[in-house]
């Protein structure tokens, strides 16, 4: 799929998911590694090796991460965010949280935030229906994104 990908546009859809404010995260399941880096070796007209296939599926392994990128009025305005999956009524506290610090300033004045979560996925099945919710230190509700974890790969 990901050496196909360098001629398709649409490449990467199915795990990009938005919510209903119109921000978009994506849900970087080890497939989606798999698929990215053969589609980076296949611009480079290159093979990818069997051992760097195993070695993409066994890193991500057990961990499920998201790529966020967040609009704000101030450069630190995600520095603090605290996401949690809500599955099966219960929450997962993430593994790793890379807030940026300093986001990017964009041209009509708003910053830009790219922050990475990850997940561990032992209390996740397959099939679920999770929601990622960002919330301030305080608790307030940020935004969230509901993902059927049943239509990626």
């Amino acid at each position: 799929m990901g050496q196909r990908s360098v001629t398709a546009e649409e490449f990467g859809a199915e795990w990009q998911v938005a919510n209903s404010a119109g921000a978009a995260i994506t849900v970087v399941t080890p497939f989606y590694r798999l698929a990215q880096e053969a589609r980076n070796a296949a611009f480079k007209q290159e093979a990818l090796k069997p051992r760097e296939v195993t070695r993409l599926l066994r890193e991500g392994n057990r961990r499920l991460s998201f790529w966020a990128g967040f609009q704000g009025l101030r450069e630190d305005f995600a520095r603090w965010y605290e996401p949690v999956l809500l599955a099966r009524g219960q929450e997962i506290k993430a593994s790793f949280v890379q807030n940026e610090r300093t986001a990017l300033r964009q041209e009509d004045g708003r910053y830009l935030a790219r922050c990475l979560y990850t997940f561990p996925t032992n209390e996740l099945r397959p099939r679920d229906r999770i929601t990622l919710l960002i919330r301030t230190r305080d608790g307030r509700e940020i935004t969230k994104f509901n993902v059927d974890l049943g239509a990626l790969r």
